[in-house]
């Protein structure tokens, strides 16, 4: 007897290994599958200008990384003395306006780099509903200044496909599209309902239109329709728990890891895990022999960054010699 109905997806065609290099955008989702695939050891570039929710920010932040865009003090507005900007997530900012600049700037050059080598780029989307400012110019952020001095919008269908073109046209490498299933009760259930069927029409517009660059993976149906119960949400009830997101992310393993970077990624959760041991005897043989097994597996994987774990296990022999 089942009951529930688990998604079924299909392997990706051009599957993705630890050669690729890969950049996360959107939501806070974006960077929860980020931090699945940095635990792999995979090259990730999370959130570069912060986190962002809608597809006008996100075009317009991928355009700043790929025009090189300058932020200058016009940018600029404080907020309980903190220095931020409306194009910015509230994390990229400064105590003195010369430091928000400055982290903004390097913010964006460190985008840039990312996606000039990015083979991947993963975009999640969180909300169709955007926020402008009193000029009428889209807001990245609210920086909590007051819901009056904003007005909200719903975007079209229309407005949203024209957002996804622009980042298509500003980038070179594949983008896979994801819904978040991160409920956005500001809006109201209703509206959130409306905004994520916006948002995923846009998106198979897109994928309609650019099949060789641009796919879908659903992150939001495994939520809504697989998992299926408020037992998988966080106690706020609108993220997805920890156990969601290892459920979510297991399903993008299986569809786009090449069987190569699968057998790879097996070996990387060991060390990983071989780190995270804490031996009953340090001062024994047996510990000293395993210290010594996982240097020789972090040697059989040249070309991945283990250099805290190699370090961290060459000292464990040094100490209990």
């Amino acid at each position: 007897m089942k009951f529930r109905t688990e998604i079924s997806i299909t392997p990706w065609s051009e599957q993705i290994g630890y050669e690729d290099r890969i950049v996360c955008l959107g939501s806070c989702f974006a960077t929860n599958i980020a931090s699945k695939l940095k635990e792999s050891k995979f090259h990730v570039t999370d959130n570069p200008v912060g986190i962002l929710f809608n597809p006008a920010s996100i075009a317009r932040s991928v355009g700043m990384m790929t025009t090189q865009r300058t932020i200058t003090e016009d940018d600029i507005l404080e907020r309980n003395g903190r220095y931020v900007s409306y194009l910015f997530h509230s994390s990229i900012s400064g105590d003195t306006p010369e430091e928000a600049v400055s982290a903004m700037n390097n913010a964006l050059h460190y985008g840039r780099r990312a996606l000039e080598e990015a083979s991947l780029i993963i975009i999640t989307l969180g909300s169709a509903y955007i926020w402008r400012d009193c000029h009428g110019e889209v807001v990245a952020n609210c920086h909590q200044m007051g819901a009056k001095n904003f007005v909200n919008e719903l975007m079209s269908v229309n407005d949203i496909v024209t957002n996804l073109r622009d980042i298509l046209n500003n980038t070179k490498a594949k983008i896979l599209f994801t819904i978040s299933p991160v409920r956005h009760l500001n809006d109201g259930l209703e509206g959130n309902s409306l905004s994520k069927a916006l948002l995923r029409v846009a998106v198979d517009t897109i994928i309609k239109e650019q099949p060789h660059r641009a796919s879908y993976f659903p992150s939001y149906e495994i939520v809504m329709d697989d998992l299926r119960d408020y037992r998988f949400y966080g106690d706020d009830m609108l993220h997805p728990s920890s156990q969601a997101v290892e459920y979510i992310a297991g399903k993008f393993f299986d569809a786009a890891l090449s069987d190569k970077a699968k057998k790879t990624q097996n070996k990387v959760l060991e060390i990983m895990h071989a780190r995270s041991h804490r031996p009953l005897n340090p001062h024994s043989e047996a510990y000293r022999n395993f210290c010594s097994a996982q240097l020789r597996a972090i040697a059989e994987l040249p070309n991945i960054d283990f250099s805290q774990e190699k370090e961290y296990f060459e000292q464990m022999l040094q100490i209990y010699l």
